[in-house]
């Protein structure tokens, strides 16, 4: 039973049996009454009072007299200018807390089989390094987007674009020939990713050596110091060998091939790894060295049409002027792809495998001129979901000591920093008496959902839009809004039921009055599934974050208030001890939208 629906129904009868009107359900809208007024939910009048041709508080007095008359729901009522305050009755909050208590998934729509089909595409690695901290807001974004899809009632398929090709990678497959003397990730003891990754690191090193010294002959010979840098970057020996491999690559060169793929290889086992770890994982994985092909025969067959232009270099271009934008490359004169034609490829291969109805790219926000372009192509060429594709756009993370580069070898490894949360997660714990009477390996197993968790709940509860500040040292507290104190909550509620365990926790009509704690909480709870369904709305796992933190903040002031095992009124142990269930479920499931686990004891 949806109290709010009910209400808003006998609203809507009472409009038209008192006025003769047929208010809209954006007009019947009810809001949660402020804290400084008596009752439980609010209905604004003034869109009734033309019809009523009252007073916004004669017009409330009575649509008010006649629901507490005509609505179950409503036990009385009192107005405040031309608003219309409703107090529900204690039986209608019992029935609404058998409901939730019945439905396992509440809150949470199942999909049928004639849901719509959403394909979301998140990670996006390059081979030539292993995940940083960028990578890791992207895949919590999209992991959480795809469960709160799912949870809206959509069909959902996870998918990975693997940059697996381009300059980036001859970089370090040049580095590993010149400098690695045959190393694998078994000799060196590392992660494959991680070990191509110090590779591209060091070809920049010795490129930016070379690139220095010819500046310095070219700058003496005359040149002013910008054109000689701007010189020196492309006639720089590294990088024409790095070119030259590209080429050979393109030309299916069988020794460079073999070298390109026993490295990607080394790289995906590494990927495999840290994807692991994270706990996300993709429907369908797919690869830009065989996208890329198709995304050529796509802008062929657009120019055929006569969808894009051919210029007299060779190079084939899309004119988006009508859009108001400019014109756009898509293949080089030389024949090549760019990311766009890719994207073309990528998404052509897609709609084969998948009748997709909504397409989702989670991509940082620098990206969004790339998407608004990509989105008019599509629709040219075609696929039917292209004018709607969606960008999640998201913003970029920063630690307290600045950006990261990947080329100088200064970003914040994916790996190392879980290692490092998880680590931490243990210290905190064991400072903190948590880890009391417990195996270590129940503390390893209880530190890692914590660290994790705490990881998580840190990045999802920001906005996505916004810019961030990692700081892990502020994401592992037991107070606050952060995923352990979330977690902890969850976990005093299990101790609670572990030790009510066969105790009868089943409601009659003959309960005891329920105080205005319990009815908040039972209030709270009820909006569950408007946050899920908003968060879908809005791609927004921030939404599910700040819910989990509001419905944990007002449980632990009614458990600050009341006690559950130590009350001697039998009915209101029943009443608190369901409460406390459901709580705990709501709390699982949201926390499971967002990819954190909850521990049973901590």
């Amino acid at each position: 039973m949806n109290i709010e629906a009910l209400i808003s129904k006998a609203a809507g009868e009472a409009v038209k049996a008192l006025y003769g009107m047929d208010a809209t359900e954006k007009m019947l809208q009810l809001q949660k009454t402020r804290s400084e007024f008596e009752g439980n939910l609010t209905l604004v009048v003034f869109p009734f009072v033309k019809a009523a041709k009252k007073s916004p508080e004669q017009t409330a007095q009575e649509i008010g007299e006649y629901l507490v008359s005509n609505c179950s729901a409503v036990e009385k009522f009192n107005v405040v200018k031309g608003f219309l305050n409703l107090s529900v009755g204690d039986g209608a909050w019992v029935e609404l807390l058998n409901a939730i208590d019945a439905d396992d998934n509440f809150g949470m729509k199942k999909a049928t089989e004639n849901s719509p089909l959403v394909m979301i595409e998140y990670s996006s690695p390059n081979t030539n390094k292993p995940l940083h901290l960028g990578h890791v807001r992207n895949n919590l974004l999209g992991w959480s987007l795809a469960q709160i899809m799912e949870a809206n009632g959509n069909k959902v398929v996870k998918t990975n674009i693997v940059n697996d090709r381009g300059i980036h990678i001859c970089k370090s497959m040049l580095a590993w020939l010149k400098w690695g003397n045959g190393e694998t990730p078994e000799s060196s003891g590392k992660k494959g990713d991680h070990l191509i990754g110090d590779y591209y690191v060091l070809f920049d090193k010795h490129y930016r050596e070379e690139v220095k010294t010819l500046t310095d002959q070219l700058v003496h010979s005359g040149l002013p110091a910008e054109k000689a840098e701007e010189q020196a970057k492309q006639e720089a020996p590294l990088i024409k060998e790095a070119h030259e491999m590209l080429v050979k690559w393109e030309h299916n060169d069988p020794e460079v091939r073999a070298l390109w793929e026993k490295m990607n290889n080394w790289v995906y086992a590494g990927f495999d790894e840290t994807y692991q770890k994270m706990g996300v994982k993709f429907d369908k994985i797919y690869y830009e060295s065989q996208t890329y092909l198709k995304g050529k025969a796509k802008v062929e067959e657009g120019l055929a049409k006569g969808l894009f232009e051919r210029h007299e270099d060779n190079s084939v271009w899309a004119d988006l002027t009508n859009e108001g934008l400019d014109q756009k490359l898509l293949l080089r004169s030389d024949g090549t792809s760019v990311y766009m034609t890719q994207d073309i490829g990528t998404a052509e291969m897609r709609f084969q495998d998948y009748p997709i109805d909504k397409m989702i790219y989670v991509v940082g926000n620098e990206q969004n001129y790339h998407f608004q372009v990509l989105s008019i192509l599509l629709d040219r060429l075609g696929f039917k979901w292209g004018k709607e594709l969606t960008h999640f756009s998201y913003g970029m993370v920063e630690l307290p000591n600045g950006k990261m580069k990947s080329r100088e070898g200064t970003v914040v490894d994916a790996d190392d920093l879980m290692a490092l949360m998880v680590e931490d997660a243990y210290k905190t714990s064991m400072e903190l008496g948590k880890f009391d009477d417990m195996t270590e390996e129940e503390r390893r197993e209880i530190a890692r959902i914590v660290g994790m968790g705490a990881l998580k709940y840190f990045i999802l509860k920001v906005d996505a839009r916004k810019n961030m500040l990692f700081n892990p040292e502020e994401s592992i507290d037991f107070n606050g809004n952060t995923g352990p104190f979330i977690q902890y909550t969850y976990a005093r509620i299990r101790s609670i039921l572990r030790k009510a365990e066969g105790m009868n926790i089943s409601l009659t009509s003959n309960h005891s009055p329920l105080s205005t704690k319990e009815i908040e909480l039972i209030q709270k709870m009820s909006e569950y599934g408007a946050a899920v369904e908003q968060a879908g709305k809005d791609y927004s796992p921030s939404g599910i974050a700040n819910y989990c933190y509001e419905l944990t903040k007002v449980f632990n002031q009614f458990y600050h208030d009341y006690s559950i095992l130590n009350e001697p009124d039998e009915q209101k142990k029943a009443v608190r001890l369901m409460l406390a269930k459901n709580v705990a479920k709501i709390l699982k499931n949201g926390m499971a939208l967002l990819g954190i686990e909850v521990p049973e004891r901590m």
